[in-house]
Parts: structure tokens; C-alpha cells; sequence
């Protein structure tokens, strides 16, 4: 993506003078970014994605008033320490502000206004990737995910998403018919030395949602993953597993509020997202225990194989994440709250009362809210520092209805 920017100067000021002034703190900003800024004219903005508008002096207040409905949210203006910039862009942004439009201010420090542009400009390109894609929601959500219903028209005014459902039966009548997928994935699972007929089951599952996805062109999904007990004896833990090592996104348990927030955390991280349930809240120490029995497998260093925890059948995924950085993320239901947090991954447990994957995370953000104020049960962790990503992007989405 380019890095589109529209210049505003007065015409009182010596435009050329102004430019030569200026020279440095541009290309200052540029190094850093590592890149170059382009210079679109008016005409061309709404064909932008996210363009900045470079306030290069003071008395642009009126002209910037005549031409900032073929802008859009959120506005973003680069200001410099020269020739009133600043004074200019603050007025600029209290009017804006009067007419509940939102906008920032970027200036100062040239590393810190380098990195406000790199976090925008990855919410903008990730909200473009995610626009349109489809998700399947394969056999309704769990029956006790009861504060989880989202509505899909919401969804596709919201985030650009297309939720389809599909019946759980489905998967059961493919899985005859795909049962031989074969990929490095696959094949390590098969060498961990685990029940070969479980195993089998597991991949059985694994190439069905593969198909499905394929037949329906979707991005993603989310599973009723405890009826497959019932109805093949094993689970979908290891399906889910190799899909999102593969870049599919996978759910569990049809939560559909957690399906989109791993979409939005995979396409601002560009990592592997850990599906999990708070398992246990320390607020002495702001900790907290997350555990499941998937994972994408290639986020973990190392990984076992086990039963799925609550019904001790079936293929469960027991991996060690790397201790460091990590991000912890879940939107509401309705689409318009949120939690999201950076934290750090201190250990890995090992604990037979919990799902087979079980990390213990610092967080930085008040972990009593998840005992006040919480947004369902699973919540979404990857590793590496991007809260402020998240942040930006959900500033960047159109209220939710």
C-alpha cells in the first residue's frame, strides 16, 4: 500500500520556501518508515486508502472546510514544528471534532509519528484484506455460548465478513469422501506415536472442513465441535489445528464473536491466533491461565498429543508456546465492545484438571474486568505486541448498529 499524502499551504506563504524548509523533517520521517510518501491531488483522494494530510502551514483553516467531506474517517494529519502547522492542524481537528468526526494529530517525535503511520496504515490494509471474505459457521453455535449471537447483516455493515451457515451434517456425509489429505501436518501428526485409529478420525474431520471450505470458497470457520462426540466418537481439536497452521481461520464450538476476532488478530499480526478459555484469574498479580485443546500447531515449539480434556476421547493438541510477548483480543457480540491487551506469556503448565493446552499470561490491561465486565468466555491470544493495531483498526470500522 502507498504511502498517499495531500499537501495543504496557505498561498500567502512561499510554497517553494516551505518545501525546502520542510525537506528534512519528511525525509526524516521517511527512513524511518522505510518508505516514501506519494503526493495525490484532490481528485484522486477518494480513491485513497488511507491518505495523510500534511498541514504545511498556518491559514489552510478554511480551505481544509471547503474540502473535508471527500475525506474520510478517521482523519489524519502530519504536522511539523514550522511555519504555524501546529496551530492550524488543532483547529482544524476541534472542527472536525464539532462535527463528531474523528481525527489525530501526528506530530512531534519523528520515530513516534514514523510508527503512528506504520499502525494505521497495517488497520487499513487489514480491514481492506478482510472486506468480503466468507466464514462458514458449520452447525450453529454451542448451546451454552448464550451471550455469543451475532448478527450477520452487522457483521458484513461492520467488518465487510460474510457469514454463512452451514449444517453440521454436511461435514459428516464429506468425510467418506476426503480422507486422504496429505501434507507435512498430517504426516507429523501421524509419527507422534498416538492411537493410529484416532488419528485416522481426526484427519477424516481435518479433510472434510477442507473440502468444505474449498467447495464454498471460505476464508474460515467455526465448528459445533462437541456434537462430532456423539456422532464420530472423536473431535474436530486436530482439525482446527492443521487449518490454522494452513492459514484457514478455525473456531471452536461455533462462537461466532470469536471467529471474527481471530480474523482481525491473524490479519493485524500476521501470527497464529490461540483460541482459549480463561481458566483462572490472579488479580494480585494480573495474571491469567488460558488452556484449550487446540491450537495452530505452528505456533507451538513443541507439541503432544493427547485426548480432548472434557470427554477423554478423540485427538487433543497438548502444545508449549514460547514464553514473550503476546496479545490478548475478544469483540463483543454486538460488535461494539471490546477487550484487548498486551501481556507476556511467563509458562506453560501442565495440569491434568484443564484442556491440554495451558499457558499462564501477564497482562497489562486490569484483569478484573474479566470478572466484571467480561465478553463471553474464549478469548484470543497470539504472540507479539499489537494492541495498538487492534485498537486502530476498530477505531477505523463504522458503528456498529
Amino acid at each position: 500500500m502507498s504511502l498517499e499524502i495531500y499537501n495543504l499551504v496557505s498561498n500567502i506563504h512561499d510554497g517553494e520556501n516551505i518545501d525546502v524548509t520542510l525537506g528534512g523533517f519528511v525525509t526524516s520521517i521517511e527512513k524511518e518508515l522505510g518508505d516514501k510518501f506519494v503526493n495525490v491531488p484532490l481528485e484522486n483522494i477518494s480513491a485513497c486508502d488511507c491518505p495523510l494530510i500534511f498541514i504545511k502551514s498556518g491559514g489552510v483553516e478554511g480551505e481544509f472546510k471547503k474540502i473535508y467531506k471527500k475525506f474520510h474517517e478517521p482523519y489524519l494529519f502530519l504536522s511539523s514544528g514550522m511555519h504555524n502547522s501546529l496551530a492550524a492542524s488543532m483547529e482544524i481537528l476541534s472542527f472536525l471534532k464539532q462535527n463528531n468526526l474523528k481525527g489525530e494529530i501526528l506530530h512531534g517525535d519523528i520515530a513516534g509519528v514514523a510508527k503512528r503511520i506504520k499502525t494505521f496504515k497495517a488497520a487499513v490494509t487489514a480491514k481492506k484484506r478482510i472486506n468480503g471474505k466468507r466464514f462458514g459457521v458449520i452447525g450453529k453455535p454451542s448451546d451454552w455460548l448464550i451471550s455469543s449471537k451475532v448478527d450477520y447483516a452487522n457483521a458484513r455493515k461492520t467488518l465487510g465478513i460474510v457469514l454463512l451457515d452451514l449444517p453440521l451434517d454436511e461435514i459428516l456425509s464429506e468425510i467418506p469422501l476426503h480422507n486422504n489429505v496429505k501434507n507435512s501436518y498430517t504426516e507429523a501428526l501421524q509419527g507422534k506415536g498416538f492411537d493410529q485409529a484416532e488419528i485416522q478420525k481426526a484427519l477424516g474431520i481435518y479433510s472434510a472442513l477442507k473440502s468444505i471450505v474449498g467447495k464454498y470458497d471460505l476464508s474460515g470457520l467455526t465448528i459445533r465441535c462437541f456434537d462430532l462426540l456423539s456422532s464420530l466418537k472423536s473431535t474436530g481439536c486436530a482439525a482446527v489445528s492443521i487449518l490454522n497452521s494452513e492459514g484457514i481461520i478455525c473456531g471452536c464450538e461455533g462462537d461466532v464473536p470469536a471467529l471474527l476476532s481471530m480474523v482481525i488478530l491473524h490479519e493485524l499480526s500476521g501470527e497464529p491466533v490461540f483460541m482459549a478459555n480463561p481458566s483462572r484469574i490472579n488479580t494480585r498479580d494480573n495474571e491469567v491461565v488460558f488452556a484449550h485443546c487446540t491450537l495452530p500447531l505452528c505456533m507451538a515449539d513443541s507439541y503432544a498429543l493427547d485426548t480432548h480434556f472434557e470427554s477423554g476421547i478423540g485427538v487433543g493438541i497438548k502444545g508449549l508456546i514460547r514464553e514473550g510477548p503476546a496479545t490478548i483480543f475478544k469483540l463483543s457480540s454486538s460488535l461494539k465492545e471490546h477487550f484487548v491487551s498486551s501481556g507476556k506469556i511467563l509458562e506453560n503448565l501442565n495440569e491434568r484438571n484443564l484442556c491440554r493446552t495451558q499457558i499462564r499470561l501477564k497482562l497489562d490491561a486490569d484483569v478484573s474486568c474479566f470478572l466484571k465486565t467480561p465478553l463471553g468466555n474464549h478469548h484470543l491470544i497470539c504472540k507479539g505486541s499489537y494492541a495498538g493495531a487492534v485498537a486502530e483498526f476498530l477505531n477505523l470500522l463504522p458503528p456498529a448498529k
